[in-house]
């Protein structure tokens, strides 16, 4: 149900983002200590700042109020993906390619000894695993066995 209602929002409201010259980067339809939140992630090749996104806010509040096919009180939250971004979609795996990611897996990889590592993205495969390097050695998982993956703040 949750993830049915962002798909929703995310079609209803993509012209609106792409209108801006922004990207639709996520939506998300979670539940927080309690309350709800509509969390709407936008980017732009020169950043994403206050204004856009209270921009974005203001142009799609009206459209989600007048749909109404969310029976919770939700807060609307329009936000950039910030530095340490989540990776999601197969477009930010190619993107992303060869920069730091910190990669954590819902269990230990056997070669590893870990399930929580640093690494270079190098991307996809032509069968969406996703690959990236330690060291010397290339690796390859199965998006299934990872909890997350994440642009590393690299100071």
């Amino acid at each position: 149900m949750k993830k049915n209602i962002a798909q929703r929002v995310e079609e209803k409201i993509q012209p609106s983002v792409e209108g801006f010259g922004y990207e639709l980067v996520d939506v998300e339809y979670v539940k927080e200590a309690g309350v709800y939140y509509l969390r709407v992630i936008i980017d732009h090749e020169n950043g994403i700042g206050l204004d856009e996104c209270e921009k974005v806010s203001r142009e799609i509040n009206p459209i989600l109020d007048e749909e109404d096919y969310i029976e919770d009180n939700y807060f609307l939250e329009v936000c950039s993906p910030g530095i340490d971004r989540v990776l999601k979609r197969d477009k930010e795996f190619s993107k992303y390619a060869g920069k730091t990611v910190e990669v954590k897996l819902y269990k230990n990889d056997q070669d590893l000894k870990t399930k929580q590592f640093e690494a270079e993205l190098r991307g996809l495969d032509q069968d969406g695993m996703v690959v990236v390097s330690i060291g010397d050695t290339e690796k390859k998982f199965d998006r299934k066995e990872i909890a997350q993956i994440r642009l590393a703040v690299v100071f």
